[in-house]
């Protein structure tokens, strides 16, 4: 034997021994499955593709609503002492996204030449009077060269005429600003708007208010970017369309729990601005219950909404819901109709109550106390419309078991929560979602043979928060980033909302923009997480009606769908590793046309993400598909949703 010949032969023997020892799924496994298109269960639920909003953080302030202007009805008293972010916890005073924590107006002039009245405030505790020769200013607004800004400002001389000019500056020259001059002469508030167009790119842009001749009053200032949606963020509101959310659970979360709706009503800047009750900064009252219906409505959504069982009580309750829903001969229907919606909401989907079980919830009691609290809030919700859908507040274990005990008649769903954090394992780590849904489920399937008051009834599951949440707080408080292996493990928990479409009805992932949310923006950005990619590939393209799976194909996840006219399969397969497989397709109940559309979201990295302002790393491929038979090939670290024509 030549030497060139056996070194060939022991090179051979080194690598079949170590293909010998190696697991399969190092090299790349073969796995088979069948798919039996005749065998389907209950229809998947649309709102299983819900989201949550909730007053915290960024999510609504500075990620839905469009206002720039942090504190613009003076909450906090303008002091000498500017310092707006002390007093914050969860992010860096360095932070873009951090909340503030006192007044974010910087007094420009003598220090003694801002004085806050409290008699006859125009809106809250107090009122600033601006001093001749002096003024306020907001720093660290985000602008975009060219783009058009709009705003207003309230006024009112204290005692004789005087000019107040309004400028907005994107740079420390003096030609890098623009300014309108105002003169206040009325005797009373007045509104006086202005516009603007910024002259260059800037995260540092200012709003300066100067008061020249006599003292006058600022009641409120507001300022937005001219191309918001009835006071939404337009980029904001064009990625939540393309996520197409079918329903959004409003407004808690914790912060329910502590809130009383009527803030929320009326003319938007005589509504008083609140300390948030469970997080941190000011609750603007900006964004209602108006408001909300509105931003459903722009969304073709359906509007979820959680009543306050913490402070609040069953009258308040009923009261919101006779806003909602009530005639125009109702006294709050009539409210309603007053603040310019006559039309009654329609909405049927009520929370009653949010996470009473958790210590750290305002209003926290024990469960034989909130059975009757829970029964009492239906009844009189009940009396005012009997066709609500009451949604518990329930947590698995003893007290979900508790209020199905003694609140049957007074629930339509029961609600439950769970979070993930972050494993060392990636397999794991994307596991833990579906595995959490697995163990709610079981655990309710449990009861119902258990309970004699389940007997006959149906009661199933809103799993109205779930995510990951872990991390450190980069898009503000509570601010996450989400990786692409997050991704993955959102996809393999829709797989399994899917395969138990006969008990979840509803699922609302928190907290949809900023926060621990699916879309994240700067302040003059929008874009997806890596886990929003996922919950729209799937809401858009995934089939609504599951087949029947059989095989042992782990590590891999499978789920398939049929549409809804039955003209096509839907396969979904997440891939968890890094390594490439091939799913051999046993399918049965079905003939494929052989063609179709393949959707594919892949990185080879499991720790990348997209940022706003940034060209995204993670993004949904399409293309169509010929030749597809009995064989398809799995990428590494993949979600693969294909849509498979079928022959009728």
């Amino acid at each position: 034997m030549s030497k060139a010949r056996f070194i060939y032969t022991v090179l051979l023997a080194i690598v079949v021994l170590v293909g010998a020892f190696v697991p399969a799924a190092v090299l790349g496994a073969e796995h088979a499955v069948t798919i039996d298109a005749g065998k389907t269960g209950e229809p998947i639920s649309k709102f299983i593709y819900g989201q949550f909003i909730e007053h915290l953080g960024r999510c609504i302030y500075g990620g839905i609503w469009a206002e720039m202007l942090e504190d613009r009805k003076f909450s906090f008293p303008i002091t000498e002492n500017y310092d707006p972010y002390r007093g914050t916890r969860a992010v860096a005073k360095d932070n873009p996204f951090a909340i503030v924590g006192a007044s974010p107006w910087q007094i420009m002039g003598p220090t003694d030449s801002v004085t806050m009245v409290k008699e006859d405030s125009f809106v809250g505790e107090h009122t600033p009077l601006i001093k001749p020769g002096s003024g306020i200013q907001q720093l660290d607004l985000g602008l975009v060269k060219n783009k058009k800004y709009v705003g207003y400002i309230y006024l009112k001389p204290q005692r004789q005429n005087t000019n107040v000019m309004i400028s907005l500056i994107w740079g420390d020259e003096p030609e890098q600003q623009e300014s309108v001059q105002t003169l206040v002469v009325a005797s009373d508030y007045n509104k006086y708007p202005f516009e603007f167009t910024a002259g260059a790119d800037t995260a540092k842009g200012k709003l300066g208010i100067e008061v020249s001749q006599a003292p006058c009053f600022v009641g409120t200032v507001s300022l937005m970017p001219a191309d918001n949606i009835e006071g939404m963020r337009a980029d904001t509101l064009e990625i939540l369309k393309e996520l197409n959310a079918p329903m959004y659970r409003w407004p808690g979360g914790n912060f329910v729990s502590g809130y009383d709706w009527r803030d929320g009503i009326g003319p938007r800047d005589k509504r008083p601005p609140r300390m948030n009750p469970a997080w941190t900064g000011v609750e603007h009252n900006d964004f209602g219950f108006n408001e909300f219906i509105r931003f459903c409505r722009l969304l073709n959504a359906e509007p979820l909404v959680t009543v306050n069982t913490g402070f609040g009580d069953a009258y308040s309750a009923a009261a919101q819901l006779e806003y909602a829903n009530g005639s125009t001969d109702t006294l709050m229907g009539a409210a309603r109709a007053k603040n310019g919606m006559p039309e009654p909401f329609d909405v049927r989907y009520w929370a009653i109550g949010n996470e009473m079980w958790g210590r750290w919830q305002l209003g926290y009691m024990s469960l034989e106390h909130y059975v009757r609290k829970h029964n009492w809030v239906v009844d009189k919700m009940r009396e005012v419309d009997p066709d609500i859908v009451p949604i518990a507040s329930g947590n698995a274990g003893q007290w979900s078991e508790g209020l199905l005990k003694n609140c049957a008649e007074h629930i339509d769903l029961i609600a439950e929560h769970f979070y993930c954090q972050e494993k060392p394992d990636l397999v794991e780590h994307i596991a833990q979602i579906a595995d959490n849904i697995k163990q709610k489920v079981e655990f309710h399937k449990r009861l119902r043979e258990k309970l004699d008051s389940l007997k006959g009834k149906d009661i199933q599951i809103a799993m109205t928060e779930w995510n990951y949440w872990y991390g450190r707080h980069e898009f503000g408080e509570l601010g996450t980033r989400y990786f692409h292996k997050d991704g993955l493990g959102i996809a393999k928990g829709l797989h399994e909302y899917f395969r138990n479409s006969d008990i979840i009805f509803l699922a609302n992932y928190a907290q949809t923009v900023n926060v621990i949310g699916c879309i994240k923006t700067s302040k003059t950005d929008a874009a997806f997480e890596t886990t929003g990619l996922v919950l729209k590939l799937y809401r858009n393209n995934f089939g609504t009606v599951p087949i029947s799976i059989a095989g042992d194909v782990l590590p891999l996840d499978v789920s398939a769908a049929w549409t809804d006219k039955h003209d096509a399969l839907t396969i979904s397969i997440v891939n968890p590793t890094k390594e490439q497989h091939q799913l051999d397709l046993d399918i049965k109940g079905a003939q494929l046309t052989g063609s179709g559309k393949l959707w594919l979201i892949e990185n080879s990295d499991p720790m990348a993400y997209n940022n706003p302002g940034d060209e995204p790393n993670v993004v949904i491929k399409e293309k169509s598909v010929t030749g597809i038979s009995d064989k398809l090939e799995v990428p590494p670290l993949s979600i693969s949703l294909y849509r498979l024509t079928t022959r009728n």
